[in-house]
C-alpha cells in the first residue's frame, strides 16, 4: 500500500490522511532509540533519535496551539538548515498550520513582501540577523505577525518587542499546553485531510514577484512514494534507516525539502545539518553520506576542487592526479555509453584508479561512500556528470518543479542517457505539446494552485487540465527527455534563428575558471556573454603567475585573466555550430549577488536584472 492509499482512523468514522508529521510519529513508535538527525554542536555531533525528535516536534505543535495557532494558519520559517527548522516544520503540519520557509539570503524588502503575501502569524526568525530585517518592517505593516520566535540569543537581549519568545521559552509553553489539553495535538492530526495545504514554497522570482505555491498532504504523500521510496530505480534500493544524508541548501526550496525531510520521514535514514554552506565540503569528508543531492552549482564546484587539488602537490602526485582525471574521464565516456552500466574495460580502469587517485579523491570531496547521488533544480553540463560517473559516484540527473512536487523525469539505474533529465516516472502523465515542444504533466503531485492568485493558477493549466511547466523538450530515442530551455530564455537571433542559450552557458561553467556565464543575442546578428569568473580559482591561477591583484574587479580586468576565458570561450565555441559561437564577451566586474537583485535565492541569474545593471558593458560588444 502507498502512502497516498495510507489513512488513520479518526473520529466521525473520516480516516486522517497521511502526512509528514504522522509518518514522524510513526518511526517515533516503532524505532525510538533509533537515530533521526544529527548537528554540530562545538564540534561534536550531537544526536536526535527518534523518540527524541517526536518528543521537540510534539511540544513544538503544543506551542503552536498555545499561540492559537489554528488549522490553515501560516508559519514562516527564517533561518539557515538546522534541527528546529525540521521541528517547527513537521510541528506546524501536526497542528494543520501551513509552513512557509525564506531563503537565509532574503533581503529585508523580499522578508516584508512575503510575510505580507502569506499573512503568517507567527515567524521564526533564528537570530539578530534575520529578526532585524522584520524589525525594519515595522509592526504596522505587519499586523497579523503575533509571534516571534527566536532560537540564537547573541544580540536579542534587550529588544524592545513582546512579539519576540526565545526557542526554550516556547518549547516550555507546549509542555505546560500539553499538561493542561494532553490529546489536542493528536486531536488535530486525526483531523488532517488529504487536500490540506501544508506548505508554501515561493517560486524563485526570476520575472515577476515570488509566488507560494500551494502543495498539500497527499502531494508530499505522492512524492515520498514515487522519488523516495524509489525501489529497483536506485543504486543498492531506496533509501534505509543506515543512510546517512547532509542537509546544506535552503529547506525552503522544494527539492533540499524531498531529499532531506521528507526522505528523513519517509524512509527513515539519519538527517546530518552542514554547519554553514561555507563548511559543506568539510562536513561531507566527515560524514561521508550514502546519498546526495546538489544543484549544478555545487556539482560545478566540487568539479573544479577535484580540477585543482595537485596544485600544491609534488610534480609527481601532479601527474599520478592527471593521469587519475584522465582515467575518470575516459571511464565515464564508456559507462556513458552503456547507459550508465560497466563494461570490462572500465571495470579495469576503476580498479585502477581506485588505487591510484579515486579512493583519496573521494574521500577529500566526501563522495567515498555515495551510493546514490542526483542532481536537479537547473541544467547542468553532461561533462561535469560524465566526470563523476567516472570517478565512481552515481549521479542521475533528474527534473521536476515546485508546481509538480519535483515529480517529472528521472534517470534510472541501468537507464542512463546524459544529456536528458532521464523517463517519465511511470506513475504519472506526460507529454510535451506538439506546438510548443513546452513540457506538460498531470498526477497526483500537481500543486493546488498559487496563493491567493488564482488568475496565475488558471495561466499555469491547459483547458484539459494539463500542469505547463514552462520548459521546452524534445524525446530522446522516444524514452527520455531532453530540456531544451525555458521558453522564455530561447533566443531568437536577427537571422531568426532559435538558439538555446542554457547549453552554451553550461559549457561555459564546466571550467573552473568560470562561475556565472549569461549569453545573449534576442535579435542581435551574433551572440555574446556576460562571464563571471570564479574568484578561488581565478586568484590562485593568477597567484601562481605571480599576477598580484586587490578585488575582484582588478583581478578580472587583467590583460591575462581575459585571455585565460577567451581560451575556454575558444574551447566552448568548438562544440557548437557557427551560429551558436560567442563572438564577444565581456568579464563582470563584480561578484553577483541576490541581495543586490542579480540573482534569485535559488542562484539563478535575473536575466532582466543583469541586462539593466551591466546594460552599458552588452552595448560595448555590438557597438
Amino acid at each position: 500500500m502507498t502512502l497516498t492509499e495510507q489513512s488513520q482512523p479518526a473520529a466521525g468514522g473520516r480516516s486522517a490522511a497521511t502526512t509528514v508529521a504522522s509518518l514522524a510519529k510513526s518511526w517515533a513508535d516503532r524505532a525510538p532509540r533509533q537515530v533521526a538527525m544529527r548537528e554540530k554542536d562545538f564540534g561534536i555531533w550531537k544526536e536526535y533519535t527518534w523518540g527524541d525528535t517526536w518528543e521537540l516536534i510534539e511540544l513544538a505543535a503544543h506551542g503552536l496551539l498555545a499561540l492559537g495557532v489554528e488549522p490553515g494558519d501560516r508559519v514562516s520559517i527564517h533561518a539557515e538548515d538546522r534541527p528546529e527548522w525540521v521541528i517547527l516544520d513537521l510541528a506546524t503540519v501536526a497542528v494543520r498550520g501551513i509552513t512557509v520557509g525564506f531563503y537565509p539570503t532574503n533581503p529585508a524588502a523580499e522578508v516584508e513582501y512575503l510575510l505580507q503575501d502569506c499573512g503568517a502569524c507567527v515567524h521564526f526568525a533564528e537570530d539578530e540577523e534575520q529578526y532585524d530585517k522584520v524589525d525594519e518592517i515595522g509592526r504596522e505593516t505587519l499586523p497579523g505577525l503575533r509571534k516571534i520566535i527566536f532560537v540564537e540569543p547573541r544580540g536579542m537581549v534587550g529588544k524592545d518587542d513582546d512579539r519576540l519568545l526565545f526557542w526554550d521559552n516556547f518549547i516550555e509553553e507546549g509542555r505546560h499546553h500539553r499538561e493542561q489539553h494532553p490529546n489536542a495535538v493528536a486531536e488535530r492530526m486525526a483531523a488532517a485531510r488529504a487536500d490540506d495545504v501544508m506548505t508554501l514554497v515561493y517560486t524563485s522570482g526570476t520575472t515577476g514577484p515570488p509566488k507560494g505555491a500551494m502543495l498539500t498532504n497527499s502531494n508530499s504523500a505522492f512524492c515520498i512514494d514515487v522519488i523516495v521510496n524509489a525501489g529497483n530505480r536506485v543504486p543498492g534500493g531506496p533509501p534505509n534507516p543506515k543512510d546517512q544524508i547532509v542537509t546544506y541548501l535552503p529547506l525552503c526550496h522544494v527539492a533540499e525539502r524531498i531529499f532531506s525531510t521528507w526522505t528523513m520521514v519517509g524512509a527513515g535514514p539519519v538527517l546530518n545539518f552542514a554547519e554553514s554552506i561555507e563548511t559543506v565540503n568539510e562536513n561531507l569528508r566527515e560524514v561521508q553520506p550514502t546519498i546526495f543531492f546538489a544543484v549544478p552549482r555545487i556539482w560545478e564546484k566540487l568539479h573544479a576542487v577535484a580540477l585543482i587539488k595537485g596544485n600544491d602537490a609534488s610534480r609527481f602526485k601532479r601527474m599520478v592526479l592527471k593521469f587519475g582525471l584522465s582515467l575518470a574521464n575516459r571511464i565515464g565516456k564508456i559507462k556513458v555509453a552503456n547507459d550508465g552500466n560497466h563494461t570490462v574495460q572500465s571495470r579495469i580502469l576503476a580498479a585502477i584508479g581506485w588505487v591510484l587517485v579515486f579512493r583519496a579523491m573521494r574521500e577529500r570531496l566526501g563522495m567515498r561512500r555515495v551510493r546514490y547521488a542526483s542532481s536537479g533544480a537547473a541544467p547542468i553540463s553532461p561533462e561535469v556528470l560524465e566526470f563523476f560517473i567516472g570517478l565512481g559516484v552515481p549521479v542521475f540527473e533528474l527534473y521536476g518543479m515546485t508546481e509538480n512536487s519535483a515529480v517529472a523525469t528521472a534517470n534510472f539505474v541501468g537507464r542512463m542517457k546524459l544529456g536528458t533529465v532521464g523517463e517519465p516516472y511511470p506513475e504519472i502523465d506526460f507529454r510535451i505539446a506538439e506546438d510548443t515542444g513546452e513540457i506538460q504533466v498531470k498526477h497526483a503531485g500537481v500543486f493546488k494552485g498559487y496563493w491567493n492568485k488564482p488568475d496565475k493558477t488558471a495561466e499555469t493549466f491547459t483547458d484539459d487540465g494539463w500542469l505547463m511547466t514552462g520548459d521546452v523538450g524534445e524525446w530522446v530515442d522516444g524514452t527520455h527527455v531532453r530540456i531544451v530551455d525555458r521558453i522564455k530564455h530561447i533566443i531568437i537571433t536577427s537571422g531568426g534563428k532559435n538558439i538555446s542559450p542554457s547549453e552554451i552557458e553550461n559549457s561555459l561553467k564546466t571550467s573552473p575558471y568560470v562561475k556565472e556565464a549569461m549569453v545573449i543575442g534576442e535579435g542581435r546578428k551574433y551572440l555574446t556573454a556576460l562571464i563571471g569568473i570564479e574568484l578561488d580559482t581565478v586568484g590562485d591561477w593568477a597567484l601562481r603567475r605571480n599576477l598580484t591583484y586587490t578585488t575582484y574587479r582588478d583581478l578580472s580586468e587583467k590583460p591575462e585573466v581575459i585571455e585565460l576565458i577567451q581560451g575556454v570561450v575558444d574551447a566552448t565555441n568548438e562544440k557548437f555550430a557557427r551560429v551558436e559561437n560567442i563572438r564577444k564577451f565581456a568579464l563582470l566586474p563584480k561578484e553577483l549577488d541576490h541581495e543586490d537583485g542579480e540573482l534569485t535565492a535559488t542562484q539563478k541569474l535575473k536575466r532582466s536584472s543583469m541586462m539593466e545593471m551591466f546594460g552599458e558593458l552588452v552595448e560595448s560588444m555590438y557597438s
